[in-house]
């Protein structure tokens, strides 16, 4: 869980701006979109496969 403190004498853009930018880099939206719905492991694994084959250039 990302924690930002606001300094003194900061504005609540720039706490804004230093608590996206921590989010970003912990992955916590990420891994809440990842999770927000259970796939079945088969399910997973043709959806790698599928953006494996995307990048290679089929």
């Amino acid at each position: 869980m990302a924690k930002t403190v606001v300094k003194e004498n900061e504005s609540i853009e720039d706490a804004l701006r230093r608590f996206k930018r921590d989010v970003s880099r912990a992955g916590t939206l990420a891994e809440a979109r990842k999770r927000e719905y259970y796939l079945k492991p088969s399910v997973s694994k043709k959806l790698k496969q599928r953006q494996n084959q995307g990048r290679r250039g089929r």
